[in-house]
């Protein structure tokens, strides 16, 4: 098995990522960059698009992430913009923002890319929208309660359900297998 660099300048995805990975017989490496980010409404457009660039930096077969929070009641806003909406209002601002419906969904899309093939693989877990923020975690994590889990991502074990480890597995279960799985197909 050679060597696959996961490429991000957020330390928190690398680290969830390699314990995730970790647990399923697989390491990777951390090769710190801040990629340059397509404007798209689509995750898997903007990973695909981040796969490319960590390619050319890395030389290597590399593996990104991208993610998106997304709210029900906002019509699925701040989506693919998650980070710029965290950046300039923090969770304070999604709270005040959220009335009524508090559904919403955090999707992840993890995009390889070596030599001769590129794939990507999606993971949603759905949830709510706390009503204060709960914990300590980073991003949006002391704001959202996923589905059957009695605090925010916060507050519990988010590696054993988490949106990113969905779309990892998958990653996890094509690469050893060499093929792509009837249930992730390759973007």
């Amino acid at each position: 098995m050679s060597k696959i660099w996961f490429v991000s300048s957020n330390e928190h995805k690398y680290g969830e990522a390699r314990r995730i990975l970790a647990r399923m017989g697989m390491g990777i490496s951390h090769h710190r960059a801040s990629l340059p980010e397509v404007q798209s409404h689509s995750l898997e457009e903007i990973a695909l698009a981040k796969a490319a660039s960590a390619r050319s930096l890395v030389g290597g077969a590399v593996l990104v992430e991208d993610d998106g929070l997304f709210i029900d009641s906002l019509k699925g806003f701040p989506g693919p913009y998650s980070s710029y909406v965290f950046d300039t209002i923090g969770n304070a601002g999604i709270l005040s923002l959220v009335r009524g419906d508090r559904t919403a969904s955090f999707r992840s899309v993890v995009a390889y890319a070596d030599d001769s093939r590129t794939a990507a693989f999606k993971g949603e877990v759905r949830g709510r929208i706390a009503d204060a923020i709960r914990g300590s975690g980073w991003g949006y994590d002391p704001v959202f309660i996923p589905d059957g889990a009695g605090g925010t991502f916060a507050q519990i074990d988010k590696d054993q359900l988490s949106h990113r480890g969905e779309a990892l597995a998958a990653f996890a279960r094509w690469y050893g297998d060499g093929r792509p799985p009837l249930d992730a197909s390759p973007a």
